[in-house]
């Protein structure tokens, strides 16, 4: 079977099938076997004429795996066209009209539109949790005063998040299969927007630095990352991802998982809202997190635990980055 010409793909067909190759007769004008050639043998059916389909139609059709024999043409005498194939498939050539603008993917939109519709098949529950960052906004404005490095919301989100995935390291995982790989790296995966897409580069070992190492590091990738200076190096090995909307005004969103984490941490605005402190009713600066999780992998309970954990860092910043 081995020096039967057959593509890796109608191969794999014959083997589920069961199909000798040695029996199959060759469709595609490169004298090899094709999936669609496997399929007609098992199914007993004659090859489709070549006059019933388009050179176009039928490369689609093999691209997407498609059967022919399963697609009706409008053409003259039943001739499957390209605009069959597509319609087959659930996808219809685009008609615009006055005014719009049809622009073919970029390289970095459909890897990121790949990515998302992977991650949309994996079941997914989001948790938000308040966050009293009162004394956080405090804190920062004071330090940033007396300190080289200035830093931000993101900075002390991205330790805390640091500080607390040590202790809930369950989170630290991702799926293989119908197996769990458990890591024990916080690799911290920092998402930018770009105008072409989102980037997510990442920092390393980020519950091994200090806040200045952090918060430098973190700066650098950002920048780097804008400036379209980052390596592919430097966005692989994540085993956690940070997103932050605040800076937009968005105060819950429910963010789409980074493959391969397990979880995705949502930062939310800072807000004026009522909170109760000390017995009495005080306006406080507040904010939300929120982290959707693979339920396949992680549990509710987990997940909360989790959050609890961060905005305990945060609302006793102390911890993170030492008081004045």
């Amino acid at each position: 079977m081995a020096d039967i010409k057959a593509t890796p793909y109608a191969r794999k067909v014959a083997a589920q099938y069961h199909i000798d190759l040695a029996a199959v007769s060759p469709g595609g004008p490169d004298g090899a076997i094709h999936a669609r050639d496997v399929i007609r043998a098992k199914d007993g059916r004659k090859k489709t004429p070549e006059a019933s389909v388009t050179p176009l139609a039928q490369r689609i059709a093999e691209s997407m795996h498609l059967d022919l024999k399963e697609i009706r043409g409008t053409g003259i005498g039943g001739r499957i066209s390209k605009a069959d194939v597509l319609r087959h498939a659930g996808r219809q050539d685009i008609q615009l009209q006055p005014g719009e603008l049809c622009q073919t993917m970029n390289s970095m939109r459909r890897a990121i539109a790949a990515e998302m519709t992977e991650a949309a098949q994996i079941p997914t529950v989001t948790v938000t949790t308040k966050v009293d960052v009162t004394r956080l906004t405090e804190l920062r404005l004071a330090v940033n005063e007396k300190r080289k490095v200035h830093y931000t919301v993101n900075d002390l989100v991205l330790m805390a998040v640091a500080k607390a995935l040590p202790k809930n390291k369950r989170l630290l995982c991702s799926a293989a299969g119908d197996s769990i790989i458990y890591k024990n790296d916080v690799n911290l995966g920092i998402s930018v927007s770009l105008d072409e897409g989102i980037i997510v580069p990442v920092l390393r070992d980020a519950d091994k630095l200090t806040a200045e190492e952090l918060a430098s590091k973190a700066h650098d990738l950002i920048r780097r990352t804008r400036e379209k200076k980052i390596s592919p190096d430097e966005c692989r090995g994540v085993t956690f991802t940070v997103t932050n909307l605040g800076m937009y005004g968005v105060e819950a969103f429910t963010p789409v998982l980074h493959l391969p984490c397990a979880a995705i941490l949502g930062v939310c605005s800072i807000y004026d809202g009522c909170a109760v402190k000390d017995g009495a009713v005080e306006v406080r600066k507040l904010m939300h997190i929120c982290l959707t999780f693979d339920h396949r992998l992680l549990d509710g309970a987990q997940a909360a635990k989790f959050n609890l954990s961060v905005r305990e860092f945060l609302e006793h910043p102390e911890a993170l980055i030492g008081d004045l």
